[in-house]
């Protein structure tokens, strides 16, 4: 939902960084293997209710995350979106440290606090809804010339979740594990009505 706004807000910012970091040993696909890294990582550490390492390393994979973008369009020269194989590299380290946040935070919030699976798995099948949606409207709608073009790889429709609630509500499962359960279950509302939106108005837009 506050995707856009925050990424205006922090080009400036995103920008000077990736002007730091652009030396030959850095690459925006090495910044996304950091990204899934630390995730993976993370997960691990959540699992294991190691919570206040888990966040640290959760926030390096989100900044990571934040600045192979704009390394990447840098290095090509202005505001074009990263290549195919970067942008599908992405989103692949994307959702699979989105999926294994939320299995690592169940482990270890199960384990240490009894806590429910259900609010959970019900944010894993939001999570796949809303994916398999915006995906499928990404992939027709560049083969019908109809994408979204802000520059990213894919077009992406906006919603109630994004990616600036996403790392915000696994952060707060690692900062408040004893209630990791209900956040999951508000979480896993505000994904699936998300995913409907998506489904309607990417049905609408393909129309």
């Amino acid at each position: 939902m506050f995707d856009a706004l925050l990424r205006s807000a922090l080009a400036p910012t995103a920008d000077a960084a990736a002007r730091v970091l652009d030396v030959p040993w850095v690459t925006p696909n090495r910044l996304t293997g950091l990204n899934l890294a630390a995730g993976l990582i993370s997960a691990v550490l959540a699992a294991t209710q190691q919570w206040i390492p888990a966040l640290i390393l959760w926030l390096l994979c989100r900044v990571a995350d934040g600045l192979d973008g704009p390394l990447a369009r840098r290095r090509a020269g202005g505001s074009s979106p990263a290549s195919g194989q970067g942008g599908f590299w992405d989103i692949c380290a994307d959702f699979i440290v989105y999926g294994a946040t939320v299995v690592g935070v169940a482990i270890g919030a199960s384990a240490a606090f009894d806590a429910p699976w259900l609010p959970f798995l019900l944010v894993l099948f939001a999570y796949y809804v809303n994916g398999g949606a915006f995906l499928a409207f990404s992939s027709i709608a560049e083969k019908d010339g109809r994408q979204l073009d802000d520059g990213r790889s894919l077009s992406f429709i906006g919603g109630l979740a994004e990616g600036a609630e996403t790392a915000l509500v696994h952060s707060l499962w690692l900062i408040f594990p004893v209630a990791a359960a209900p956040i999951a279950a508000v979480w896993a509302l505000l994904v699936g009505l998300s995913a409907a939106h998506r489904v309607v108005v990417g049905y609408r837009a393909l129309g």
